[in-house]
């Protein structure tokens, strides 16, 4: 447990500074947003309200993924937590493995459904655990959170590359099929920074995913993470430095998941810092756009950080959106608002 504990202290350290980070961009510079001088509509019409996975949400933006399970875990969730049901925010949970092997690692998921029953939460299990589980592990995870839906995460780079890590995904698309037929909440697979490609999505669509959150290449780089807390002069470490940039851009990962016309939402998040940012992703037609690095370091500062960061999100989508002559969502994705540069 006390290496479970480090590893955990090590990813949220190292996620924060600058050496996790891709050098390669999200992609967020090749796409522009075309302006409208002559609007017709007032900026107080305009509505971020959205719908994904059956939920009635106050916005298309969402706490990714981030951590649970270890001390310190506890009261940044809570935190996450309480932002994201007053602003009826969408919120995943880091990887609730722990409980695989900890029969009290549940406590904190159902402490966090008690303090925030109106919370809109999704639990979240990785893809090589899932492969292994039974069908009454997967539904305790969910029942412990009572989540609206579950994510399971795919990372084989960085399993391949944590000196713990846990590579082993044969049988992973037979799994993922078959938690989406006996699972009664919706499913999303989620990568976790290094994208999708075509081929990988056109796999994905007879599985039963309610959606997809291609989590591309372009933020915090998992391959980079593990490959700092890697001892030096290890396999792991010396390997980490080719896959430094490995993966797909968010943005291209994003365009490739809509140009299949998928039969599953389709997420996106990688490299997100601005309102701005996730504006273009919905204008390319993304349902639902992820935070995880500016989160945590505004959740960190303290809850009253938190709301103010998403103020600035919400209001910087707004201006996108008057600024592009749509009052809806739903018409930023529709309405071709959008050019390459």
């Amino acid at each position: 447990m006390l290496d479970f504990e480090k590893r955990k202290r090590d990813h949220i350290d190292i996620s924060l500074s600058d050496q996790s980070q891709a050098e390669i961009s999200a992609g967020f510079e090749k796409i522009e947003l075309v302006h409208e001088a002559l609007p017709d509509l007032n900026f107080d019409e305009i509505a971020t309200t959205t719908q994904s996975l059956n939920l009635q949400l106050s916005s298309p933006f969402f706490v990714s993924s981030m951590t649970l399970g270890h001390q310190g875990a506890e009261k940044l969730n809570s935190v996450f937590a309480a932002v994201c049901e007053r602003r009826n925010i969408l919120m995943s949970v880091g990887s609730q493995r722990r409980q695989l092997t900890d029969t009290s690692a549940a406590t904190e998921c159902r402490q966090l459904r008690h303090d925030f029953p109106n919370l809109k939460i999704l639990g979240n299990i990785g893809l090589s655990q899932l492969i292994t589980m039974s069908e009454q592990q997967v539904l305790d995870l969910v029942l412990s959170l009572d989540a609206q839906g579950l994510i399971v995460h795919t990372n084989p780079l960085q399993e391949c590359l944590q000196p713990e890590g846990t590579p082993q995904f044969k049988g992973g698309l037979s799994a993922l099929q078959r938690v989406c037929e006996f699972l009664k909440v919706p499913v999303v697979l989620k990568e976790t920074g290094s994208g999708f490609s075509t081929k990988t999505l056109q796999k994905l669509q007879a599985t039963g995913v309610a959606a997809v959150d291609v989590s591309g290449r372009g933020g915090t780089h998992w391959g980079r993470v593990e490959t700092a807390r890697a001892l030096t002069g290890s396999v792991q470490a010396q390997a980490g430095a080719s896959f430094k940039d490995w993966g797909v851009s968010t943005v291209e990962s994003t365009h490739s998941a809509l140009a299949l016309k998928p039969s599953f939402e389709v997420w996106s998040s990688g490299g997100v810092r601005t309102g701005l940012d996730g504006a273009k992703l919905i204008a390319l037609g993304a349902q639902m756009v992820g935070f995880a690095r500016p989160v945590l370091q505004a959740a960190l500062e303290g809850e009253k950080a938190l709301d103010h960061f998403f103020d600035v999100l919400d209001y910087e989508l707004k201006v996108s959106m008057f600024c592009t002559g749509v009052a809806r969502v739903d018409q930023l994705r529709s309405q071709g608002v959008w050019k390459w540069i």
